[in-house]
């Protein structure tokens, strides 16, 4: 697909409950021709809103609409760790892959992890990518059935937990 290029100021704010329709939509184009994908994506973001879950949702607009989101939630670590997050799914326009739009929105969630206080984040996906943002795979943090290097994770603050992450039950979602 062409990449359409365009100039304009992009902003990023927290989702509106409006956003809801746009976010679905964005996210299944977003994810239709991914490599390692089952298609839920759509259905995870959704299960995590209506189960209050969402803990940060950003969305980035352009003067046309919405663009691109983030979603981040709470995760937890089988050794009692706190304050864990799992940032996924990420979503960018599939005309607007390429221009920087992932890359803000993935600055501006680890900025409003640390604003929160926020120990860690953790997520699944291409080291090469997310290693640019100081994710990386840690053989003490273990998502069972994965291999290894795409579970990576950040530490925000204190020190780095040890065990098994376990996401909320919304990323089972299939509806």
């Amino acid at each position: 697909m062409k990449k359409e290029s365009r100039t304009q100021a992009l902003r990023i704010r927290d989702e509106l409950p409006a956003d809801a329709p746009a976010i679905e939509q964005l996210t299944i184009a977003a994810f239709e021709h991914a490599p390692h994908t089952n298609g839920a994506e759509h259905f995870i973001v959704n299960a995590l809103r209506r189960a209050g879950q969402l803990s940060i949702s950003l969305v980035a607009l352009d003067e046309y609409g919405i663009v691109g989101h983030v979603a981040l939630s709470p995760v937890a670590i089988s050794d009692g760790a706190t304050g864990w997050y799992g940032l996924g799914p990420i979503s960018v326009s599939p005309g607007r892959q390429g221009q920087r739009i992932g890359s803000q929105l993935m600055e501006s969630a680890l900025s409003e992890l640390r604003r929160l206080g926020a120990s860690g984040c953790v997520v699944l996906g291409d080291p090469a990518y997310y290693g640019r943002f100081g994710f990386t795979a840690m053989p003490h943090l273990v998502l069972p059935g994965v291999p290894p290097e795409y579970f990576q994770a950040i530490l925000l603050a204190g020190a780095w937990p040890a065990g098994g992450v376990t996401y909320h039950d919304a990323f089972n979602a299939t509806v």
